[in-house]
């Protein structure tokens, strides 16, 4: 990942099938007659609720290649939603979990204890923000660990009352599905939701009225939560220190500050959830660290396993030792072949250094695109922190959010190769999120198409 990024070649924009097929190959139409078959099967036995943003069935993977059940390969800039950063059966992941199933599948940590637990925690204490005394649960998923840091919080404090952003997603639960913004598809019939959760604004720089004054943008949000509810009964502040799923919003600088700093004034506990920003996709170990926060807990998950299910809650020890024994955990949270997945995969992040590959994707990213705004009436921003980039579309002249361009250039791309995906509460932003081990070819071959396709869908 070493190359200068002054040396890549920038592309003349042409049709997408005139960008030369490297790392992609594609042998059949796409989707091809096996993935349709698959699909077929998928609508006849798996559950509506359950979407596909794409139409093709993966067979085997390696690195930032998928290669799908008909043969054809797709350059990925998804990586399974921020999960394979090391890379799609990254070797040294493959060798840790088969060594690792071998000798046990399961105890139940809380039954019968094994190393690899405490190994996870203690690396979560070496690498998460904050210069004093940590301790760790481990879990399954993202909404599992958001539920749990929520536990903590109220057990702490004594406290109800959560305050969450606008923009917010932490989850599909019930407790999660309440802290988060977007009805369609997450919350709409889910209802009654949780009590206790109050929404206030996040910062906006693109569309809210502070732009850059993050500290204006903090104290409006503070006194909407002194308004709606008082500090006395606050049990937390959670918040994303990049939102993902509300459109990779980058808060103006001392936004996050402010607030974390207020929440501490008051006895608020402060979360930064890092489940799709943490383990070096912005350059960073974690995107709080560009913020100069320190968070009293911070949620994980994602790129953590490597590709296998798990995830934590880390934060100051006290806040952490108040909850009494049982009170937190699970049957499976902290299986030990994730816990060797998740060794392996942070030995990797520690070995390649890939919060400098993080920053390197993101350099090239906007030598490329950081122009998209002058040359094109239809994106708003080009934004991001390292390997969690995004674009904005909007209807040309306008600030009016533009989602049908962005399925255009979605489907556009799919069908030459490249696996991308959106976000945004109007659906109107596209989100790189490639393994952080990407290559300097692969790379500037996938950007090559995006490009072709934003150029070839705003002509239209």
């Amino acid at each position: 990942m070493a190359q200068d990024t002054a040396t890549l070649a920038r592309p003349s924009v042409t049709a997408l099938k005139d960008v030369p097929q490297i790392a992609r190959k594609l042998v059949t139409e796409i989707p091809g007659p096996r993935s349709r078959a698959l699909m077929e099967e998928h609508k006849q036995y798996v559950s509506a609720g359950v979407g596909a943003a794409m139409p093709i069935f993966a067979e085997s993977a390696s690195g930032s290649v998928i290669t799908d059940v008909d043969g054809n390969r797709f350059l990925d800039l998804a990586a399974g939603i921020a999960v394979t950063g090391v890379g799609n059966a990254a070797p040294e992941v493959v060798d840790a979990v088969q060594s690792e199933v071998a000798k046990l599948t399961h105890t139940n940590f809380a039954t019968t204890p094994y190393a690899g637990y405490v190994e996870v925690c203690k690396k979560l204490a070496e690498h998460t923000p904050g210069d004093f005394a940590k301790k760790s649960v481990l879990l399954n998923s993202g909404a599992e660990a958001v539920e749990n840091a929520v536990k903590i919080a109220r057990r702490y404090t004594g406290r109800p009352t959560v305050i969450v952003m606008d923009n917010a997603f932490h989850g599909r639960t019930n407790l999660t599905m309440s802290m988060t913004t977007k009805a369609s598809p997450y919350k709409r019939g889910f209802g009654p939701f949780a009590p206790d959760v109050v929404s206030v604004p996040y910062s906006y720089p693109l569309r809210d009225s502070f732009g850059q004054d993050g500290v204006a943008a903090a104290k409006a949000s503070i006194r909407r939560m002194e308004l709606l509810v008082g500090h006395e009964d606050i049990a937390a502040i959670i918040a994303e220190p990049v939102q993902g799923e509300g459109g990779f919003i980058v808060p103006a600088d001392e936004f996050l500050k402010t607030l974390c700093d207020w929440a501490h004034a008051h006895g608020v506990v402060f979360i930064s959830d890092e489940i799709q920003s943490g383990f070096c996709r912005t350059g960073k170990w974690f995107a709080s660290e560009y913020f100069g926060v320190e968070p009293d807990l911070i949620t994980t998950a994602k790129a953590l396993g490597g590709g296998l299910p798990i995830s934590a809650v880390t934060g100051r020890a006290e806040i952490m030792d108040a909850v009494q024994p049982g009170g937190i955990g699970g049957t499976y949270g902290g299986n030990p072949v994730s816990c060797a997945a998740a060794l392996a995969a942070i030995g990797i992040m520690e070995s390649e250094d890939l919060p400098a590959c993080a920053a390197h994707i993101g350099d090239v990213f906007l030598s490329r695109f950081g122009s998209l705004p002058e040359r094109f009436g239809c994106v708003a921003a080009v934004r991001g922190l390292g390997a969690m980039q995004a674009i904005e579309f909007v209807k040309p002249g306008t600030m009016e959010p533009d989602a049908e361009i962005v399925g255009r250039i979605v489907d556009a791309v799919r069908e030459a190769g490249l696996i991308i995906l959106t976000c945004g509460i109007n659906g109107n932003v596209i989100r790189l999120l490639p393994p952080l081990v990407i290559g300097d070819d692969e790379l500037d071959e996938a950007l090559d198409v995006l490009e072709a396709a934003i150029a070839e869908c705003s002509a239209q």
